[in-house]
């Protein structure tokens, strides 16, 4: 299925390139066909014990039925398409299981909530075998491990061709924590988790090296030295630990955003929804140096990337001025500007003191 991939990025498992074999040059691989599939799924969900004393009733059965103990439950649902969202020839399915998940519990963790649950369901067709099913449900569940949710709802059918999964990722919250895109006040500071363009910047070094596979199928990618990058765009990290991190330092956002088309996009959601305006620094944009020079030599300006991107699944958060002290004693964050009055607009300061607008292009359907 994948034709190339570079590296296995999982923890519990680092090697460089391997290939799968085509569907068709393996007669021996055992198709996912729709009968019998209860006693599939059955027996898959031997391989995912519950953790969380919220969840009632898992996979088995014909619903999940969770009990949060007075907390509020949130909830996020996802739709993935093969050569919409992803792209098998270069994506190894672990690593599309745990990227897909991670984008799913992303939206959970952007509302200051716990992930909790996460319900699958996959659709597949004769293209694929019962081992790749396992591979794509291994980064499930390596991801669900990394959150400490749940894997509470399976389901399997068939599709014409193309690979399509779709997540529900379930979360709890205390009532008082919970965040939403609403609530930023002026003058407040806009703060964001880890980097960002690298993952962009993989992206376009996949879908390079792609161009130069369908040319010379013999040829083997180059990502000397891009590991980084790579992972970025093939395996992002839920960013739980910001969120743990938030509540050990007793700092509560006053909005937040999951930043998934990149950093222009999600300030511009939260002060849309906080009818505020906003400024951000463009110096202070945080991009690592292998990010920045890659950038530059595919002729790309790194702002914009930063900006437009995407792909990182970050979040975003604002906090008052009073946790100043405290948020730079949580790792892996920057202030990168400050919530206005909704007359000012969205503002960028450029490095040589130049306001110019905002724009966020984002996501367009066709």
């Amino acid at each position: 299925m994948c034709h190339f991939f570079p590296y296995c990025l999982l923890p519990e498992k680092s090697y460089l390139c391997r290939k799968f074999s085509n569907m068709a040059e393996n007669p021996s691989q055992e198709p996912v066909k729709m009968p019998g599939k209860y006693e599939l799924i059955a027996e898959l969900s031997k391989f995912f014990p519950t953790e969380n004393a919220s969840t009632i009733v898992a996979t088995g059965d014909d619903a999940t039925v969770v009990e949060p103990d007075g907390n509020q439950v949130v909830a996020a649902s996802k739709v993935f398409v093969e050569n919409v969202h992803f792209d098998l020839t270069y994506f190894p399915l672990r690593h599309l299981g745990y990227k897909l998940s991670t984008i799913a519990f992303s939206d959970v963790l952007a509302m200051n909530a716990s992930p909790s649950q996460l319900m699958v369901n996959i659709a597949v067709s004769d293209r694929f075998d019962l081992k790749m099913v396992h591979e794509i449900l291994s980064g499930v569940t390596a991801c669900c491990e990394t959150v400490h949710a749940d894997l509470a709802g399976l389901d399997l059918t068939t599709s014409p061709r193309e690979l399509v999964v779709s997540m529900t990722a379930i979360g709890e919250c205390e009532p008082a924590r919970l965040c939403t895109r609403k609530g930023a006040a002026e003058n407040e500071l806009v703060c964001v988790s880890g980097d960002f363009a690298a993952a962009y910047t993989g992206l376009l070094l996949l879908e390079r090296e792609k161009k130069v596979f369908e040319k010379n199928p013999g040829a083997q990618p180059d990502f000397s030295g891009k590991d980084y990058l790579l992972r970025r765009e093939l395996k992002p990290e839920p960013r739980i630990d910001i969120i743990e991190n938030l509540r050990r330092e007793d700092i509560l956002p006053t909005a937040m955003a999951n930043v998934s088309e990149g950093l222009a996009t999600a300030v511009m959601q939260i002060c849309k929804a906080s009818h505020k305006g906003c400024v951000l620094f463009e110096e202070k944009l945080p991009m690592t140096e292998l990010t920045f020079v890659t950038l530059k030599d595919l002729d790309i300006v790194h702002t914009v990337a930063a900006l437009n991107g995407g792909d990182d699944y970050e979040l975003m958060f604002t906090i008052k001025q009073a946790d100043f002290e405290n948020i730079k004693k949580v790792e892996n964050v920057s202030i990168i500007g400050y919530i206005k009055e909704e007359s000012a607009g969205y503002h960028l300061i450029t490095g040589d003191n130049v306001q110019v607008p905002l724009q966020a292009q984002g996501f367009r359907l066709p």
